[in-house]
C-alpha cells in the first residue's frame, strides 16, 4: 500500500477503473485514452491557458515578482519554482506544482496559488459550468453562494448565481489544501480552509469552503489508495462512466459472461437487487417475488424484469400500451443541435414535413456557423433558425394548420436554445429568454426522447442510435455519433491549432441530416400499425404472476 500515489482524478468515479489502471502501471502497461478523453483534455487545457492568461493580465502593472507563471517542463523544476515562489511570498503562483509526496500517498498541481496572510489558497480551473445564474433572487433570502471577482481575492455573498458543485472538483481542491497543510503553506487551519473553483464562464472565482470536506476528503482517499494497492478487491460493474473508459470492452466482457445484473439495472438499483440475491440477468427475468422495499428511482421495478427477459430473448424493444402514441401535426420540422463541448453550439438542423401538401418536398435546411467557437457568429446563426422556424409556424397558423417542432431529447436543445437567447441578446434577431421559454413551454414541442419512455421498455437503452434501427432507420456514416463528430468539427473548422480538413464539414452537415431524418422516421413509425408488431409489457410480466420464492433463496 506504501507504493500507492494518487492524484486528484484517483478520488471519484469507478473504483474498478482504479484497480486497473493501478495495476497497468504497475507492469509498466499504460492505458492509452479514449479519443473523447483526450479532446476533453485537450479543451480543458485550452481553457486554463485562457483564464491564467486574463488573471495575468489584471496583474500586468504590478512588480515583478508579484504574479509568478510555473513554465519548467520537468516536474522537479517545477516543484522547486513553486517552492522558491512562495519563499519569496508571491502573490499569485500560476501552473504551481506541489512535490509528489510519497509517504502520504498524494500528488497535485493547481492552476493557481493566491497568498493570504502567512499560506496559500488553492484554486482551479475547469472546463464546465460551475454556477447557474439565478434570474430572480427570492427577496430576504440570504444567499448561501459566496463569489469574487478574478483580479483577487474579495468574497461576497452572491444572490444571483447558485453553486452546481462537482464531487470531484471538490475532492481536487480538498488534496491540494492537504497537501499544502502538510507543507506548512496552507492558509488557514484545514477545518476553516477555503479553495477557489473558476469554471467555463469564467466570470467569478466560486468560494468553496473545504472544511466542510475534510473528513469525507480523508476517508475517501484511505479507500481509494488501499484499491489502488489492491488491498481492496474490486470487481466491475457497468455504470455512466463506462461509455468513455478504455477498459470497458474488457469489462464488457467480463460482466456478459457472468450476465452480470449491472448490464440491465445500474446504480442503486443493481445494489438493492445484489442485497436480495439477484446478481444476474436471468435471475431477474425469472423474479417472482414482491418488489422490493427499498426500491427507489427513476426506473420502475417491473421494467427492470421486463428489460431483463428481453436482454434474455434478444427482443430489442416492447409496447406499454396497446396502442402506442406519439403527437403529430399538419406541419411538421425536425430539429437537432451540434454542440462543441461547453464552446457553444454551431449548427441547428432541421427537417420541413408538409402533410397537408404531398407538392412541398421533405426539405432539410442547417443554420450553421463554421467560425471555429466560441464565436458571435453563433449568435448570427441562431438568430436565423429562430426567425425561419417561427416563420414557419406562423405560416401554419395563419393557414389554419396545426404545427409542431420534434427533438430528441430535449435538455441539450433547451439548454442551448436558453443560452444562446441570454448569451447573444441584442444581436439582430435573437429571441427574448421569454420567448424561448413560452416556445419550449407550448405544446408545439415535442421531445420524441418522452414519447419512448411513455411508450416502450428499451432493454438496450434510449438513445437515438439505440432506438431508431428498430423503426428501420440507420446512419449513412458507420462511424456516426457525438464523439466522432467533436473530431470532426476539430477538424473541420482547424480548433486551437488543429489541422483544417473543410470536407468534414460535408461529414458534419451528412451526420446532422441523419439525426433530424431519425427522428422523423421514428416518430412515424411509433404511429404507424407496424409498431404493434412488437410484445406488450404486460404479457412478458403476466409470465411471472403467480409470486414463488425470490432468487437467491429469500
Amino acid at each position: 500500500m506504501g507504493s500507492a500515489i494518487l492524484g486528484a482524478r484517483n478520488l471519484t468515479g469507478c473504483e474498478h477503473r482504479l484497480a486497473l489502471d493501478s495495476a497497468a502501471a504497475a507492469d509498466g502497461v499504460a492505458k492509452p485514452e479514449t479519443a473523447e478523453a483526450n479532446r476533453r483534455i485537450e479543451a480543458a487545457q485550452a481553457h486554463r491557458r485562457h483564464v491564467l492568461d486574463l488573471i495575468r493580465g489584471f496583474w500586468s502593472d504590478r512588480p515583478e515578482g508579484t504574479v509568478v507563471v510555473v513554465e519548467a517542463a520537468d516536474h522537479r523544476d517545477r516543484v522547486a519554482a513553486t517552492r522558491a515562489a512562495m519563499d519569496r511570498g508571491a502573490q499569485w503562483i500560476l501552473q504551481a506544482a506541489l512535490p509528489t509526496d510519497v509517504e502520504r500517498g498524494r500528488r497535485g498541481h493547481a492552476e493557481a496559488l493566491l497568498r493570504q496572510g502567512e499560506g496559500y489558497l488553492p484554486i482551479i480551473v475547469v472546463n464546465h459550468r460551475v454556477t447557474t445564474t439565478i434570474a430572480e433572487p427570492r427577496e430576504g433570502e440570504v444567499p448561501t453562494l459566496r463569489t469574487s471577482p478574478l483580479f483577487g481575492w474579495h468574497p461576497e455573498p452572491d444572490a444571483t448565481r447558485s453553486f452546481r458543485s462537482r464531487r470531484g472538483d471538490v475532492m481536487r481542491l480538498a488534496q491540494i489544501a492537504a497537501m499544502l497543510d502538510d507543507l506548512g503553506r496552507l492558509h488557514a487551519a484545514r477545518e476553516e480552509a477555503l479553495g477557489g473553483l473558476i469554471g467555463l464562464d469564467a466570470d467569478c472565482i466560486v468560494v468553496v469552503p473545504l472544511g466542510e470536506s475534510a473528513h469525507d476528503y480523508d476517508e475517501t482517499f484511505d479507500r481509494r489508495r488501499a484499491i489502488a494497492a489492491g488491498d481492496i478487491a474490486t470487481s466491475p460493474r457497468r455504470v455512466s462512466e463506462c461509455r468513455s473508459c478504455h477498459w470497458w470492452p474488457r469489462c464488457e466482457a467480463e460482466l456478459t459472461e457472468k450476465r452480470d445484473v449491472s448490464l440491465v439495472v445500474g446504480g442503486n438499483q443493481g445494489q438493492i437487487l445484489r442485497d436480495i440475491g439477484v446478481v444476474t440477468i436471468d435471475q431477474l427475468a425469472d423474479y417472482r417475488g414482491a418488489e422490493p422495499a427499498e426500491w427507489v428511482g427513476a426506473v420502475r421495478f417491473d421494467d427492470t424484469v421486463v428489460s431483463a427477459k428481453c436482454w434474455v430473448r434478444e427482443i430489442p424493444l416492447v409496447r406499454r400500451h396497446d396502442r402506442p402514441r406519439v403527437q403529430r401535426a399538419d406541419v411538421e420540422v425536425d430539429v437537432d443541435m451540434e454542440s462543441y463541448s461547453e464552446r457553444g453550439a454551431y449548427m441547428w438542423g432541421t427537417l420541413l414535413t408538409d402533410n397537408t401538401d404531398p407538392a412541398r418536398p421533405v426539405a432539410y435546411r442547417p443554420f450553421v456557423t463554421w467560425d471555429p467557437l466560441p464565436t458571435r457568429d453563433e449568435g448570427r446563426s441562431f438568430a436565423q433558425f429562430w426567425a425561419w422556424l417561427t416563420a414557419e409556424r406562423d405560416a401554419a397558423r395563419a393557414a389554419g394548420k396545426t404545427f409542431a417542432a420534434y427533438c430528441y431529447s430535449q435538455h441539450a436543445e433547451n439548454r442551448w436554445l436558453r443560452g444562446s437567447a441570454d448569451r447573444f441578446a441584442g444581436m439582430p434577431g435573437v429571441p427574448s429568454r421569454t420567448a424561448v421559454d413560452a416556445f419550449i413551454a407550448s405544446r408545439e414541442w415535442v421531445d420524441v426522447f418522452e414519447a419512448v419512455n411513455a411508450n416502450f421498455v428499451c432493454p438496450k437503452g434510449k438513445g437515438l442510435k439505440r432506438i431508431a434501427p428498430v423503426a428501420g432507420f440507420n446512419w449513412r456514416d458507420d462511424e456516426a455519433g457525438g464523439e466522432a463528430s467533436m473530431e470532426w468539427y476539430a477538424a473541420a473548422v482547424g480548433l486551437d491549432g488543429a489541422v483544417r480538413d473543410e470536407s468534414q464539414r460535408e461529414r458534419l452537415l451528412q451526420y446532422n441530416e441523419d439525426d433530424v431524418r431519425a427522428t422523423k422516421v421514428l416518430r412515424e413509425w411509433i404511429d404507424s400499425d407496424e409498431v404493434l408488431e412488437l410484445p406488450l409489457a404486460a404479457d412478458l410480466l403476466a409470465e411471472n404472476a403467480g409470486g414463488g420464492v425470490r432468487p437467491g433463496g429469500r
